[in-house]
């Protein structure tokens, strides 16, 4: 396979920039329900890393610039570490490996699907298997999982407490209301607590790892672990979250940017979509307005040039 990542140059790259600078001037909007993330100085924050298994990197001059919390982007980390820590059968019994057409947060979608939830890339599936996360109390549990991340990527994620804040500083009731329903169905795991307590305790660390916090850099070495086996990562676990992230990461729209982007993706409501390019490396690109999906506007017009100049999806016959 050709390296198609080596052909974009900084001169590309900051005609890109350019372009989507002008696309964020109106569209989009920022997520209003936490107060940190609604900052209309945030809007017009934009980064990019590209950076290749063999250590080549290319990024915007603001790659140290923009620190963010990873908020969603976190769960196929999540995926991840537990299949790695864990009984890959124990995880699936947990969370499912379907696509699904609602939103992120969807409670109808769970109850049709009589409270397993549909994947690990939604806000069910991500809480449900927040539940398997190892250590107590939670403080430890998440410290844990960050040191993991951090020791086997090379990143310098962090937990960010102002943004943590922000978000309890407006209660989800959403939230709430699937990790009751995760309990009912028998998918959140007690761990011998009460139900009450078990809950409030998946809650506290979802909650705080969404906040895991770093720069576009961080993001691009996340990326690389998904790219090519590593540190003792097993190629079929990647498989695994790859083709979780292709088919389910963009929530409602993943049908769509696997046909016009073609790659394992996963967004964020702080803005930031990683792309994965199978044996070559990670695109990382911060942008916080999104479209009404809860996708970043200009990291994804960004994603969808890249992939069609350089042929980047995984299913161009240039690939096989």
């Amino acid at each position: 396979m050709s390296k198609r990542l080596a052909a974009l140059d900084r001169a590309q790259l900051n005609e890109l920039l350019t372009e989507s600078r002008s696309i964020i001037e109106t569209a989009g909007e920022l997520p209003a329900y936490i107060p940190l993330l609604a900052d209309p100085n945030r809007r017009f924050d934009l980064a990019i890393q590209v950076h290749q298994i063999n250590g080549e990197i290319l990024s915007s001059v603001e790659a140290e610039t923009f620190r963010f919390p990873l908020m969603s982007l976190i769960k196929p980390f999540v995926l991840l570490y537990l299949l790695q820590q864990s009984n890959r059968d124990l995880v699936f019994e947990r969370v499912g490996k379907k696509p699904s057409d609602r939103p992120y947060n969807s409670i109808a979608q769970l109850e049709i699907d009589r409270y397993k939830p549909r994947n690990s890339m939604i806000n069910s599936g991500a809480i449900a298997l927040t539940a398997l996360l190892p250590g107590d109390p939670a403080s430890n549990c998440c410290q844990n999982f960050c040191d993991w991340l951090n020791q086997v990527a090379g990143s310098q994620l962090s937990l960010d407490l102002d943004m943590l804040a922000s978000v309890r500083s407006s209660p989800n009731p959403i939230n709430q209301a699937i990790a009751h329903l995760l309990h009912r169905g028998g998918y959140l795991d007690s761990h011998g607590l009460l139900p009450t307590l078990a809950i409030a305790k998946t809650l506290d660390v979802y909650e705080q790892i969404c906040c895991f916090s770093g720069t576009i850099k961080d993001l691009g070495k996340l990326g690389l672990l998904l790219a090519s086996p590593q540190n003792n990562l097993l190629a079929s676990d990647l498989q695994i979250v790859n083709a979780l992230m292709l088919t389910c990461g963009m929530y409602e729209e993943s049908g769509m940017y696997a046909v016009s982007i073609g790659l394992p993706l996963k967004s964020s409501v702080s803005g930031c979509v990683l792309a994965i390019v199978p044996g070559e490396g990670a695109i990382a690109v911060y942008s916080p307005p999104l479209n009404l999906a809860g996708n970043s506007i200009a990291s994804l017009f960004i994603l969808e040039r890249l992939a069609q100049t350089f042929n980047l999806s995984i299913f161009s016959p240039r690939s096989i």
